[in-house]
C-alpha cells in the first residue's frame, strides 16, 4: 500500500472486511458478541487461521486471538468509564465490522447513549441487515457509511459528524484499522479526525497500536503474523512507532492534547485477560483534544 498521504479514497479497501469476519467470530466464540451477528464466513475464516494461531502458541505462549481480546476488552472498559465519569453520549464506532460493541452498549445504556457504526458500504450493508434483521436498529442506533480516506463527499468524516449533536461530548473508535495503513496515510486520517473532534465540548479517540517493538521476544513471530495477515487480506500490515513514548508524540503532532497509551499489563488484575509471560505486542492509545 503506498506511503502517499494522499492515498486514493477509490483504492480497494474492502480487503478488511475479510479480517472483520474473522475477529467477529473471535468475540463470538468468547461470549463477547450475540447470536444475530453470528457469521458463517466468519467461522471459516476463523478455522483458516487456526493452524497458524495453534503454531504460535505453542512457541510463544500467545498468538493473534491473545492481542484481539486485550484490544477489545480494554476498548470496552475504557468507553465505559468514559460514559459513566465523562459524560459521553455519543458514540461513533468506525470500520465497526462485526464488532458487537454497538449492541452490546446499547442494551446497557440505551437510555443515555447514541451509536453510530460506520463502515465501507459492502461492510456498512451486511451489518445494518443484520441488525435490523433482529430489530437492534433504531433512531439512537445506526449504521452509515465512512471511507476514512475520504477527503469530502458523502461517505466523508465531515458528513458523518454533521449527523451529532455538536452541545454534547462525543467518542469514536477505530478497533483492527490503524496497522492496515502505512503511517502518512493513518495520521492524515487522525489530523482530520482531530480537527472534527475539537468543534465538540470533548472529543476522545480510541484504537489500538501494533507498534514496531524490535526487541520484543515474539518479534519474528509478529512479523510472521503480518505475513499471515497480509495474504489473507491482500495487502500489507506495517507496524508504526518504536515505544510508547513516540506514541505520544505521533498522536500530539496530529492535534490531541492529551494521550494516554495502555499497555494490557496494567489490566491483568481488572479484565479477564490472559497473563502473559512475555510482555503484549498491542497498546491501546486514548488521545483526547
Amino acid at each position: 500500500m503506498s506511503p502517499s498521504a494522499n492515498f486514493s479514497p477509490d483504492a480497494d479497501t474492502s480487503r478488511i472486511s475479510i479480517s472483520a469476519l474473522y475477529t467477529g467470530h473471535v468475540w463470538f466464540r468468547h461470549g463477547l458478541s450475540l447470536p444475530e451477528l453470528y457469521s458463517f464466513k466468519g467461522k471459516l475464516s476463523y478455522g483458516a487461521l487456526a493452524p497458524v494461531n495453534a503454531l504460535i502458541r505453542a512457541v510463544a505462549g500467545a498468538d493473534i486471538e491473545t492481542f484481539l481480546l486485550e484490544r477489545h476488552l480494554i476498548i470496552d472498559e475504557l468507553l465505559s468509564r468514559a460514559i459513566e465519569q465523562q459524560g459521553v453520549c455519543q458514540v461513533i464506532e468506525i470500520a465497526a465490522g462485526m464488532s458487537p460493541r454497538g449492541a452490546c452498549f446499547m442494551r446497557k445504556y440505551a437510555h443515555s447513549l447514541r451509536y453510530i457504526e460506520a463502515d465501507l458500504p459492502e461492510m456498512a450493508a451486511r451489518k445494518r441487515r443484520y441488525l435490523s434483521q433482529h430489530g437492534l436498529l433504531s433512531d439512537q442506533h445506526q449504521v452509515a457509511e465512512c471511507n476514512i480516506l475520504a477527503q469530502e463527499g458523502a461517505d466523508s468524516l465531515s458528513v458523518l459528524f454533521s449527523s451529532l449533536d455538536s452541545s454534547k461530548p462525543v467518542l469514536v473508535i477505530t478497533e483492527g484499522l490503524v496497522n492496515y495503513f502505512e503511517l502518512p496515510v493513518i495520521t492524515d486520517f487522525w489530523k482530520r479526525l482531530a480537527d472534527n473532534l475539537v468543534t465538540f465540548p470533548k472529543g476522545i479517540y480510541l484504537t489500538e497500536i501494533y507498534p514496531d517493538l524490535q526487541e520484543h521476544p515474539l518479534y519474528r513471530w509478529v512479523q510472521f503474523a503480518q505475513k499471515v495477515v497480509g495474504l489473507l487480506t491482500r495487502g500489507g500490515y506495517p507496524l508504526h512507532y518504536r515505544d510508547d513514548q513516540e506514541i505520544e508524540v505521533g498522536f500530539a503532532g496530529c492535534g490531541f492534547a492529551e494521550i494516554k497509551v495502555h499497555n494490557p499489563a496494567s489490566y491483568y488484575d481488572s479484565l479477564p485477560l490472559k497473563k502473559l509471560e512475555i510482555p503484549s505486542a498491542v497498546r491501546i492509545v486514548e488521545a483526547a483534544v
